[in-house]
């Protein structure tokens, strides 16, 4: 069975598991995600701070990003400021 990785990535602080986890296939792999940060994202929202994006990746045997979940929170009362947030969100290729 493969073998998949949790990475969180909060502002600056970005960590991988260590311990992977054997799932049957990608879609065994996208409901053990989802089900994974349903029970965290109540913690993280009552901790998020404005302007700030937390995100939690799955990644395969080779650490390379299968699946993403991104929480983002955007300051959009300011007229005339933009978000830090939405300007410091990286664009990243898509997977074919």
């Amino acid at each position: 069975m493969p073998l998949y990785f949790f990475r969180i990535r909060n502002g600056r602080y970005s960590g991988a598991s260590e311990h992977g986890i054997e799932l049957a296939d990608n879609n065994a792999a996208w409901q053990e995600l989802t089900s994974s940060c349903a029970d965290m994202v109540g913690g993280i929202c009552r901790k998020l701070g404005r302007d700030t994006q937390w995100e939690m990746e799955l990644l395969d045997e080779r650490k390379q990003p299968v699946f993403r979940i991104c929480l983002v929170a955007d300051s959009l009362n300011n007229a005339g400021s933009k978000s830090t947030a939405g300007q410091q969100r990286r664009r990243r290729p898509e997977r074919s």
